[in-house]
């Protein structure tokens, strides 16, 4: 059995950085954690699309310290849970095929394993819930479901939402927080960290853990992090800077963020100190350019999921292209709403003669966004913040409202 660490300022970083709220108290946690006693943590990651993100980063990061003290890590993906898929805020998801999860999920441990590790001494287990929860018979189920009621399981937010807009709730939908909330359950953990968008599920798995084992569960939530776009990142859109891109397209990604995402993006996907964003923070708000400060962020990004090396090549690339004048200072801008497609705004705004000069230029790879350094393939490409190489001289700057 692997020797607990008890290192005090370890786990005041697990206990403070990047945490939303912690169930019942950051108190009662701490003293669990000091206590020496070895602990089985987990978060579990639906492959309802194939792209982990740096929003499922927050929370792996969180498990490498409780890892690197020597606790049991447990890394679960929910294939069975993502046969169902976590509600969505405005539809009811459709049913994913084993099939299509096993594709989603095909290049998740190497993902991953940038961020934790799934060997050495202290090995991070990856499981799949499938295990016991396509074992549960009815019986089991009605018992499972009997523990509560609806009008506890429609205080969801996204259930009550989908009610008062007259969205339909499908009654599958509503057995998905106590599908998440029995893992916890089956594995015996002790600690489960996740978005705080899953905070309603953690918390059903919380009163599980009484019921079933007679266990107190801590729950650690996470900040969330948007994407560029300014939407909540989602493997589903791959929308965020993913962990399966390379170096270059994550130093991209990140610096076609707003400036106003400088300082969260320091605090929950780098190492960055705190005391040093705050001294960050006060000099962008007496006035200094935030764009070094934004470089600092890209950088130490990359550096966290792939190597300082890595790194340094990638603010290379990135400078390259924006430094020697490859892009012009006065390009035109063009303000648009969150999930409109570029095929329209382009053609719209007669960047392009038509949509058939669009999918023309897309087949001979003539436009490219730049701030990702990516070329466009699909003509149903969302448009994302950044500046946009038209054919070989026009640029084009999209800032999403």
């Amino acid at each position: 059995m692997n020797k607990v660490i008890i290192d005090e300022q370890k786990i005041d970083k697990f206990l403070e950085r990047g945490v939303f709220e912690i169930f019942p108290s950051k108190e009662q946690l701490k003293k669990k954690l000091m206590s020496g006693e070895r602990l089985k943590i987990y978060q579990g990651f639906d492959p309802t699309g194939p792209y982990l993100h740096v929003g499922h980063a927050i929370g792996i990061r969180a498990l490498r310290i409780l890892q690197e003290l020597g606790h049991e890590v447990i890394f679960l993906v929910g294939d069975f849970t993502s046969k169902v898929g976590d509600p969505d805020k405005s539809s009811t998801r459709k049913i994913l095929t084993d099939k299509e999860i096993e594709k989603n999920m095909s290049g998740w441990k190497k993902q991953a394993s940038q961020l934790i590790d799934f060997g050495g001494k202290n090995p991070v287990r990856f499981e799949r819930n499938y295990k016991w929860l396509s074992k549960l018979k009815l019986e089991d189920v009605l018992k499972l479901m009997s523990n509560f009621t609806i009008q506890q399981t429609l205080q969801r937010d996204l259930f009550k939402k989908r009610l008062k807009e007259d969205i339909p709730l499908q009654m599958h939908e509503i057995m998905y927080p106590l599908m998440q909330g029995y893992d916890g359950v089956a594995m015996g953990v002790d600690i489960e960290i996740g978005g705080a968008d899953q905070t309603f599920n953690m918390l059903v798995g919380r009163d599980l853990s009484k019921i079933y084992l007679n266990k107190e569960k801590f729950v650690r939530t996470n900040k969330m992090m948007d994407a560029p776009d300014g939407i909540t990142m989602s493997k589903t859109k791959g929308n965020g800077i993913n962990l399966g891109d390379d170096a270059t397209q994550m130093f991209g990604k990140a610096m076609s963020y707003p400036d106003s995402a400088i300082l969260s993006g320091l605090e929950l996907l780098t190492n960055v100190s705190m005391e040093e964003i705050q001294k960050i923070d006060k000099q962008i708000k007496e006035g200094v350019n935030p764009m070094q400060f934004k470089k600092i962020m890209a950088f130490e990004i990359v550096k966290v999921i792939k190597s300082e090396k890595e790194a340094k090549l990638a603010q290379e690339n990135w400078e390259k292209i924006f430094s020697k004048k490859e892009i012009p200072d006065n390009v035109e801008e063009i303000k648009v709403m969150n999930n409109q497609k570029l095929i329209d705004i382009l053609s719209i705004n007669k960047i392009v003669s038509s949509k058939s000069d669009f999918k023309r230029l897309v087949d001979e790879g003539a436009i490219t966004n730049m701030t990702t350094n990516k070329k466009i393939t699909s003509y149903d490409e969302v448009v994302k913040n950044g500046i946009y190489k038209i054919g070989k001289k026009r640029f084009i700057k999209i800032t999403i409202k």
